[in-house]
């Protein structure tokens, strides 16, 4: 006999009295038979609930407050309804699932459980069955996840002098904490800054990183950079450090063990959950990365083993753009997802349903007009076995590096290691395209070296920028030109 367990709880029920409670409810049933727990929405991250999941072998699933609402229940309560808006969690969770009720609703002092028995047939299609695959939202309700995730935006203008309610906040913060952790352990923290003096302390840092990395540019980036603005640490009511404790979990951190980076990609995804939630409550949210995170860190007086991951400006907005600044003003462009997904093995590029191919002569051509120059920035290309110092001196200088030794980390050199001729062709669109998006209308290409697969990059770096419609200048000729090239072109438009 398949068993189906209801569950209503409040916030902070201890497992030993959902157990007892169980228990109790199980008394002349088999606790093995317990194939399946249904709760309402937001109650699955309870401690005490997923411990009881774990110890009857039983997976957890929820069901939202409208589908529990719509269902019959023998013994609903008034206040139930208006506490969780559905007039009994436990037995509609029971009775959605299709079982039929062997035991009404029992209570303790913060539970209730019910339980029913599936028919053979729909224990056979249960979600716990390997077969049967768990159904997807509604369409609607899928549609307003996918709406959220595409209106998000990185806001950095626009942010009204309104306060933020306490209980919007904590929805949002809650949000963020449901994220989910390597191991469970939940490294972040959210540190809540409303202090004037603090934040301008902050915003110091970030002015002075500003002045810096101006300084950097070659001169047609730096007048790009000039009118856009990097943060609203003064503008907003709120700004949000996230911080991460690398440690915390102890020494056996499930899953942490191999790759201890998954602490921090685990703070960074409790990042984006607090940056979706805010969309959906008409928050703006504007990450800020122009500090030294240990600076903030003394400014903010973390402990030394507590670690910064993001700061965040958060407010209400005036509206929300319909593209990301960075697009509008033309300093950079979204990447295509066809450059994106690889079928099987990396190089082989294609969506699901497309016959996957490498980004090879051909693939560029048949790119040509999917993503088109815009901008006016002038990059040095230089193809090199090994970069040197001084090929570098230069702002707008990037070299390629194709030797196997990784270079010293610099953002100025792209390690491109490539096997074969292909694959550094391959290298070599890549490279282009993505310096496209990144605002490039002209490379100047270099030729450092003598090797092949140098000459592979250079070629696949002169076919990616023509399919953009990029200018190419070249101070060399590479060896092994196929056949189908001229021998010198210096313009796309040639």
């Amino acid at each position: 006999m398949s068993l189906v367990l209801g569950i209503g709880l409040r916030s902070g029920t201890s497992y030993r009295e959902l157990r007892d409670l169980v228990d109790s409810a199980l008394a002349g049933l088999e606790p093995a038979g317990v194939t399946l727990i249904v709760t309402v929405d937001g109650k699955e991250t309870e401690p005490g609930l997923q411990r009881l999941a774990a110890s009857l072998g039983a997976p957890l699933f929820t069901a939202t407050k409208l589908e529990l609402s719509q269902q019959p229940v023998p013994t609903p309560s008034a206040q139930v309804d208006r506490l969780a808006g559905t007039a009994s969690v436990a037995e509609a969770a029971v009775v959605l699932t299709g079982a039929e009720l062997l035991v009404l609703k029992q209570a303790s002092a913060r539970a209730t459980v019910a339980i029913g028995r599936l028919p053979e047939d729909a224990a056979a299609e249960s979600p716990v069955n390997e077969a049967t695959a768990a159904p997807g939202y509604p369409v609607g309700e899928r549609d307003v996840v996918h709406r959220v995730l595409a209106e998000r935006r990185d806001v950095r203008r626009g942010f009204l002098d309104r306060p933020i309610a306490d209980d919007v906040l904590t929805r949002v913060l809650e949000s963020a904490h449901r994220a989910p952790s390597v191991g469970l352990s939940q490294p972040w923290d959210f540190v809540l800054i409303r202090d004037v003096a603090t934040r301008r302390k902050i915003h110091d840092l970030a002015t002075a990183q500003r002045d810096a990395f101006a300084a950097s540019l070659p001169a047609d980036r730096r007048s790009a950079f000039d009118g856009l603005k990097i943060e609203a640490i003064l503008e907003t009511p709120l700004n949000i450090a996230v911080t991460c404790d690398p440690g915390r979990g102890g020494r056996h951190v499930l899953g942490r063990h191999a790759d201890p980076r998954t602490t921090w990609f685990s703070a960074a995804i409790a990042v984006q959950n607090l940056w979706l939630a805010a969309r959906a409550e008409g928050l703006g949210v504007g990450w800020v990365s122009f500090f030294e995170p240990g600076e903030v860190a003394g400014v903010l007086d973390l402990p030394a083993h507590v670690e910064l991951v993001g700061y965040l400006c958060v407010g209400h907005v005036e509206q929300f753009a319909a593209a990301p600044e960075l697009v509008r003003s033309g300093w950079a462009a979204r990447r295509p997802l066809s450059w994106a997904v690889h079928q099987e093995a990396w190089g082989q590029r294609g969506l699901p349903g497309v016959e996957p191919g490498a980004v090879i002569s051909g693939d560029a051509t048949a790119a040509t007009g999917e993503v088109q120059a815009g901008g006016a920035q002038t990059v040095r290309l230089i193809v090199a076995e090994v970069a040197a110092a001084a090929q570098l001196e230069q702002a707008e200088a990037l070299v390629v590096q194709v030797g196997a030794e990784r270079p010293e980390a610099d953002y100025g050199v792209l390690w491109r290691p490539a096997r074969t001729v292909d694959e550094a062709v391959e290298h070599g669109v890549e490279v282009a395209r993505d310096l496209v998006l990144q605002g490039v209308g002209t490379i100047q290409l270099e030729l450092a070296s003598d090797s092949a697969e140098a000459a592979g990059m250079a070629r696949g770096v002169r076919l990616g920028a023509l399919a953009c419609g990029v200018a190419v200048t070249v101070a060399s000729l590479w060896r092994d030109r196929a056949p189908d090239e001229p021998a010198e072109v210096t313009h796309s438009s040639a």
